[in-house]
């Protein structure tokens, strides 16, 4: 095969290695990672639920805080079902077309969450430093045509990468991809040709995107700190200070971990370090943006439970009643 021929077809399959870096058997990594999926789940399925069938939820801050939950979602199903099924099966392989479609989806849905993390700091900014005209400004139309260019930018700026890694030469088959998911770093090890440049043009669309994120996140809070300090009453000042601490552990470790991933020029770091770091954004930080941004605040608390008055008496009442219509038919 030329290492500069467009040959990947050649190429049906990759294996996903082991997890070499845990000294545990596959049971129990299965049972580990099939409940931090099933909590990440349980954590923000009912967040996305609520926000869109309580009224009282439907404000800017919970709107984009549903469509942060939907992400979290889509992203960790993107990465632990196949992982799962890995654990279950003695091969690891993955077919090329859904090597690529786990490479994309992650990415697109990666960049759309940092732009949202983008978005809803302005928005605090908006109700905290400007009340009077922010119901003006963040009107549902407004909300809506934001989130949809997060959506669509995550889709978009992926878009390019995504064909030129699809078009690398890969040159062995059945090659083993020394990471959990395809990453970009482990899988442009594996191409058979100078990837440089597109190394290069990674570095540039990560840099635009997070860099760009982080620092409107930084000055949105900034403004906000500032305002707060403004707050007479020292009550009003800790609860506040307390909400910003706790949304500025979770910016922090997103950011600090895809700068440390992405944001770097060449992507052949060690694959143990960027094992670990990868572990935090794609398990660790699901599980932990439903509580910092919903399931502390009382308001969200109070639609669940009343989405869950409702749901529960309606399943049992069409389970009494299907179990009822069942033995009708056998008598």
């Amino acid at each position: 095969m030329a290492p500069g021929g467009n040959q990947s077809s050649d190429v049906t399959e990759f294996i996903l290695a082991d997890f070499p870096h845990l000294k545990s058997t596959k049971a129990e990594l299965f049972s580990v990672f099939l409940l931090i999926y099933l909590l990440s789940l349980t954590g923000n399925a009912p967040i996305v639920g609520v926000v869109g069938t309580d009224t009282h939820l439907q404000t800017p801050m919970y709107f984009f805080v549903g469509n942060l939950s939907c992400l979290e979602i889509l992203l960790t199903s993107v990465i632990i079902p196949k992982m799962l099924s890995n654990f279950l099966s003695r091969q690891h392989t993955i077919s090329f077309a859904a090597c690529i479609t786990q490479f994309y989806f992650y990415f697109c849905l990666g960049a759309s969450e940092f732009l949202l993390l983008a978005v809803m700091p302005v928005d605090r900014y908006l109700a905290i430093c400007h009340p009077l005209h922010y119901p003006l400004l963040m009107t549902s139309a407004v909300c809506s045509r934001v989130a949809l260019a997060c959506w669509l930018g995550g889709l978009l700026l992926v878009l390019g990468p995504m064909v030129a890694v699809a078009l690398l030469p890969f040159c062995k088959q059945d090659a083993v991809v020394q990471y959990f998911f395809f990453d970009s770093g482990p899988l442009l090890l594996l191409a058979c040709t100078n990837t440089g440049r597109l190394e290069e043009t990674d570095f540039v669309l990560a840099s635009l995107v997070i860099v760009s994120s982080l620092m409107i996140t930084a000055v949105s809070y900034g403004h906000i700190v500032l305002t707060i300090l403004r707050i007479p009453s020292s009550s009003g000042r800790q609860k506040a200070f307390s909400t910003c601490t706790s949304h500025l552990m979770v910016v922090t470790l997103f950011y600090g971990s895809a700068i440390f991933l992405y944001v770097w020029p060449s992507q052949s770091g060690s694959v143990d370090t960027n094992w670990a770091v990868t572990m935090v954004t794609t398990f660790v930080i699901p599980l932990m943006n439903p509580f910092i941004y919903a399931l502390r605040n009382e308001r969200v608390k109070e639609a669940l439970k009343d989405l869950f008055r409702k749901l529960v008496p309606g399943f049992w009442g069409n389970l009494l009643l299907a179990m009822s219509f069942d033995n009708k038919i056998v008598r």
